[in-house]
């Protein structure tokens, strides 16, 4: 009878399922914090849109003017998304739960 050494079979076996796992869960965390950043930006748009309601120069009132309030608060709470705290808190919070 010969004698085979199947561990080192086994042990590239785990390594390659630990891999494929920690590379699935990374790719669910980077699911995860991008939709917690697009909550913050969401959040930071409602804020925006009603501080914008004001009469501002910036936007004085004429045709289309609420569509360009609504593109300015759209680009700026995408650009800053991430940034308030908001988005960490719910990542690591939903991330602890799941």
């Amino acid at each position: 009878m010969i004698g085979i050494d199947t561990s080192a079979s086994i042990s590239a076996l785990d390594k390659s399922k630990l891999t494929q796992v920690s590379g699935n869960s990374a790719k669910t965390d980077q699911k995860l914090k991008e939709q917690t950043d697009a909550f913050e930006s969401l959040l930071v748009k409602q804020m925006l849109d009603e501080a914008v309601k004001l009469d501002s120069p910036l936007f004085p009132k004429s045709a289309g003017s609420d569509i360009y309030k609504s593109m300015y608060t759209d680009a700026i709470s995408h650009s800053v998304a991430g940034g308030f705290g908001f988005s960490k808190m719910l990542f690591d919070f939903l991330k602890e739960r799941g």
